[in-house]
């Protein structure tokens, strides 16, 4: 199988460092937040779960537009908006069936997400500061069928979710900060 390497332009590296560097910020924030309330589904941790694949719908959003004004890869952006979109309604439903089902949801979207985001990264490998993202989605897969797996627990919690999260954005922080060498590399 061939895999174009698309070489993007300077503004492609300023627009991922930037938004990688907001993801981390949240994930980070998000983490912290819900490792909180990780032992029981309130009202705080209820919101959370939603707002999360919400913000990766945004986050995505902002990365396609970059994309194609850019002449790169949309595909994996457009299933990564999808699959985050129909994510929080099936956690939405999730959050009334108790943390086994939200884990169940939670894992099937992490492998769902950490294959897109696998893919994407490698098509996108030629911008720089992709194999963070490369081993982030293959992290992210493996972290899905684990989650699925502690559905099954005796005592299920949320702070798998929160670590998860906080691993996903010290990624994106990674992918950052090589981009920024990167784009000062071109100066």
């Amino acid at each position: 199988m061939d895999t174009a390497v698309v070489p993007a332009p300077t503004s492609v590296p300023v627009t991922l460092r930037k938004l990688y560097f907001l993801r981390f910020a949240f994930a980070a924030v998000w983490a912290a937040l819900l490792f909180t309330t990780a032992d029981a589904l309130g009202p705080l941790s209820t919101t959370l779960l939603l707002v999360y694949p919400l913000f990766d719908v945004a986050a995505a959003v902002v990365d396609l537009r970059s994309a194609r004004e850019n002449g790169g890869p949309t595909t994996p952006l457009y299933a990564n908006v999808a699959i985050s979109a129909l994510t929080v309604p099936a956690l939405a439903l999730a959050t009334t069936s108790g943390l086994p089902a939200v884990l169940r949801v939670w894992g099937a979207w992490a492998v769902a997400a950490g294959l897109t985001q696998l893919v994407a990264g490698a098509v996108r490998r030629g911008t720089g500061g992709q194999w963070p993202m490369i081993v982030s989605g293959a992290i992210s897969t493996l972290a899905g069928i684990s989650f699925v797996t502690q559905a099954g627990a005796d005592d299920p919690s949320l702070g798998g979710l929160a670590g998860y999260a906080f691993l996903g954005g010290v990624f994106f922080l990674v992918s950052a900060v090589r981009l920024t060498r990167r784009t000062r590399g071109r100066v």
